[in-house]
């Protein structure tokens, strides 16, 4: 299988396995990330660098927390303004589409790829990779899983610790595992930011 074909075959769908130019590329950009990690809390500079090399596409002023894991990078864009913890892990295999202000918790993990549940199929390395979306603004709580295929929309938060295997509305907080929509974002929230605690209560 060539790497063009391995593209068209995750594109529509279809099973893939590893080529030696895939494997090549993931090699190169681990080197980047092993940088990346190794890096003291000084060297902010170079940091902004690699995460230019490793991704496809990253917005101003983007953060990114050490350590970071990921496999491909390139499939990967970021949008502006957008802060990731520590602990993120992309399994990136296919397209990965973060938008723009977006906020994540420690130890994220944002999974395109799985493998046939047979276990004789499975013993075959086949995989399969469907992508991701995090809508603009949306807030990813620490832990959370997000499996292959799945949409995250616009300005939604995910609870910390949910597996995310189906697609969360706009402007929806959702829990749990499997994730489900709680509720929908509202006015509540305009006055209290933590159970009963307001906004116009703070100190001067």
């Amino acid at each position: 299988m060539t790497e063009q074909q391995r593209m068209e075959r995750i594109a529509n769908g279809y099973l893939w396995e590893d080529t030696d130019e895939y494997l090549a590329h993931q090699a190169r950009v681990k080197d980047i990330m092993y940088a990346f990690n190794s890096s003291k809390p000084s060297e902010v500079e170079k940091r902004k660098k690699w995460i230019q090399e490793m991704f496809g596409a990253v917005g101003e002023n983007v953060w990114i927390n050490q350590p970071l894991t990921l496999a491909v990078g390139s499939t990967v864009s970021i949008g502006e303004g957008t802060y990731i913890n520590s602990g993120l892990t992309l399994i990136d295999d296919y397209n990965i589409t973060i938008g723009k202000g977006c906020l994540f918790g420690t130890n994220v993990t944002l999974c395109t790829t799985g493998h046939p549940i047979d276990p004789e199929k499975r013993a075959e390395g086949s995989m399969y990779s469907f992508p991701i979306a995090i809508g603009d603004g949306a807030w990813i709580g620490a832990g959370a899983i997000v499996l292959p295929g799945v949409t995250i929309g616009r300005y939604a938060v995910i609870g910390a610790g949910s597996v995310v295997n189906k697609d969360i509305p706009d402007y929806t907080v959702a829990v749990g595992n499997p994730c489900k929509p709680l509720r929908k974002i509202n006015d509540h929230d305009k006055e209290y930011y933590w159970k009963d605690r307001r906004f116009d209560e703070q100190p001067q």
